[in-house]
């Protein structure tokens, strides 16, 4: 195993479940909640949310409280993660920070330095994107996922692109994963050759080298999650570089596929360090059909296609493996079924509309909101977080695994936007035992 994917001097033993092992509150002297599948913590200056979604899958979110210093946000958060990893001998695969700019390299001091004394290699792939808290600057959150092993075969490795670690690469039972993270196009030169639509081109074709390094292909890609720089500056000239892409890619609809092959995708106003236009995370599951987990493309039937509107993405994506299923739900706001934007200027009938739009996504599939493991919530003015939290207590969402940020979404009107990773199983009963 590559040494920079090991996180555990205690692994957990092969063949061992979640179900077996002791839920040990990490905080001594706070209180613990159990919901469902979710377990929270909180003291200041952080709150995280574990969801285990198997016994070898699980989501991590921590979230900074309101006006927390950085750095001491970010060595909790990570003191606790750290301690979450080893109790249940879980390896880090895709580890995302949403904060400001102008805090992130002492988020990243704090993240190495916490990691490094519990024995953790924190030289991986990281995505940092400036995702400013509603309270003004500081770390708004992270969200982190992870996986064990259970079977002999499984392993998780780091995807490296010019000695550079891009990615991780994991199997589980018969399936291959591919997480890339943190990709971006731009490139030394004048600025011809690194104007926004080329960085989105470079960009993709990057991704598709990468995956063809790793056996795979763009085609087999169900999630990407792009942060562009001023999006509402250049949202349809970025819609335009990605269809073309598509389209050379084959994934295109009427392109004789077959079926609906676009990805679930997030695009949303995410400053990547180092100047970019954009950047880039995308998840692929990968290998022969007979051993990839059965895959479906996602229509709502309360919201037009996107592709139909020029943006090349679904709506959602289902993953169905043996002990659970996971939707990708892309980013969604209060659009209809004929793409127009929907409450204008009402921030609360747009919080309400997305929780519908996402609950009839999800709720045709078997899940509920209550099976978001993992969220980001994008909210346009700072003071119109408060609204989401009330609207969320309101649709029995007070524990939503969630990290909330000030940001443009794809449109000026639209004022608010969530995506989400959801993991459930259709036999509610099975997961309570199977977890719980």
């Amino acid at each position: 195993m590559d040494p920079l994917t090991s996180v555990s001097l205690d692994p957990m033993p092969l063949g061992d479940t979640l179900a077996n092992r002791t839920l040990r509150p990490p905080f001594a002297g706070i209180k613990t909640e159990c919901l469902d599948n979710h377990a929270a913590w909180e003291q200041e200056p952080v709150k995280l949310v574990l969801t285990e979604v198997s016994r070898d899958k699980a989501f991590l979110v921590a979230q900074a409280a309101r006006n927390a210093d950085a750095a001491l946000a970010a060595q909790a958060a990570y003191g606790e993660v750290a301690r979450l990893l080893q109790d249940r001998g879980l390896t880090i695969v895709h580890e995302r920070l949403f904060g400001s700019l102008a805090v992130q390299e002492k988020v990243m001091a704090a993240r190495t330095m916490t990691l490094g004394a519990a024995n953790i290699f924190p030289e991986g792939p990281v995505t940092y994107i400036q995702g400013q808290p509603p309270w003004g600057e500081g770390l708004a959150g992270v969200i982190i996922r992870a996986v064990s092993y259970c079977h002999p075969q499984d392993r998780v490795w780091t995807i490296r692109d010019q000695g550079e670690p891009v990615g991780r690469g994991w199997r589980q039972g018969d399936a291959t994963f591919l997480l890339l993270q943190n990709l971006q196009g731009l490139i030394p030169g004048r600025q011809e050759v690194n104007t926004r639509s080329l960085q989105a081109k470079r960009l993709i074709r990057r991704a598709a080298a990468i995956l063809a390094s790793q056996g795979a292909s763009y085609g087999e890609v169900v999630r990407t999650w792009f942060y562009l720089s001023d999006i509402l500056d250049w949202y349809p000239e970025f819609n335009r570089a990605r269809t073309a892409i598509y389209g050379n890619f084959g994934i295109l609809p009427g392109q004789g596929n077959g079926r609906l092959k676009l990805p679930a995708s997030t695009g949303v106003r995410g400053e990547p360090p180092g100047g970019a236009a954009v950047a880039l995370d995308l998840l692929a599951v990968a290998g022969p059909p007979e051993s990839r987990p059965p895959i479906r493309q996602l229509r709502n039937p309360g919201q037009q296609d996107a592709f139909r509107y020029g943006s090349a993405f679904s709506r959602g994506a289902l993953i169905s493996q043996a002990d659970t299923a996971m939707i990708q739900v892309s980013g969604t706001a209060a659009i209809d079924e004929q793409g127009r934007s929907l409450y204008p200027g009402d921030v609360r009938g747009q919080i309400d509309c997305t929780f519908d739009k996402i609950a009839a996504l999800i709720g045709q599939e078997g899940a509920s909101l209550t099976d978001i493991a993992a969220a980001c919530v994008f909210v346009k003015r700072p003071e119109d977080a408060w609204v989401y939290y009330e609207r969320a207590a309101a649709h029995g969402l007070e524990t939503l695994p969630a990290v909330v940020m000030v940001a443009d979404v794809c449109r000026e009107e639209l004022l608010f936007e969530i995506d989400a990773e959801v993991a459930f199983y259709p036999d509610r009963d099975k997961r309570r035992e199977a977890v719980w």
